[in-house]
């Protein structure tokens, strides 16, 4: 369990895209738009942290670079006060690469390969994606330099790559497979509280896409 990092993470999953929405595989598309369902999201995300945060509270933002996480932070800062044009955003958080498959119907390449999400709710990586050891090490890498920031933080992220993050946050165990520590999956427009190495949900989403 990470104990020794300075404040608190609410770490969010963004809204259900265009992608989600076709059942597509999304992987690290770098921008792929929210539907009207996954604005909402958003919405309820919003309302939710400033029902416990209040207006303009003292949060760092962070985001994927990935357009639908931004696209989720600019609902949820306005909710919030905040300014979106202050966020932060770092390449280490966004979402698995998926090589060949990225942007495939799953229908296609579970009819070309076979099951492509696991039992726990993860995807398997393609042949020539990316594994979830070189997830952990940049999702731990972001870690490692913000340890000593000050003050708590908003990071926009999404379904894998969050999981990994909150994984090692937590002192998840190894997966025996996949080589990486793993929380457990939230629906899309889901908010995680990391304090001390221990998460708590304080808004569960409404969105159902594995990834």
């Amino acid at each position: 369990m990470v104990s020794n990092r300075r404040g608190r993470d609410f770490i969010a999953r963004h809204g259900e895209t265009v992608f989600n929405a076709g059942r597509r595989l999304q992987g690290d598309h770098p921008h792929t738009p929210l539907t009207r369902a996954g604005f909402a999201q958003a919405d309820e995300m919003g309302r939710a942290l400033r029902q416990l945060l209040g207006p303009r509270p003292a949060l760092t933002l962070w985001s994927s670079s990935a357009g639908r996480a931004l696209q989720t932070l600019a609902v949820i800062a306005e909710h919030l006060e905040l300014d979106w044009h202050a966020a932060r955003t770092d390449d280490r958080l966004v979402e698995i690469g998926m090589g060949a498959w990225g942007g495939r119907y799953y229908a296609d390449v579970i009819g070309e390969v076979g099951p492509v999400i696991t039992a726990e709710g993860l995807l398997r990586p393609a042949p020539d994606g990316e594994d979830y050891a070189s997830i952990a090490a940049r999702v731990g890498g972001w870690l490692a330099d913000t340890d000593d920031d000050e003050g708590d933080r908003l990071v926009i992220s999404h379904g894998i790559s969050s999981r990994v993050l909150r994984g090692l946050m937590t002192g998840a165990d190894v997966h025996p497979e996949f080589a990486a520590p793993f929380a457990p999956g939230l629906p899309q427009g889901s908010i995680v509280l990391v304090d001390g190495g221990r998460e708590t949900v304080p808004h569960l989403g409404t969105g159902h896409a594995p990834a």
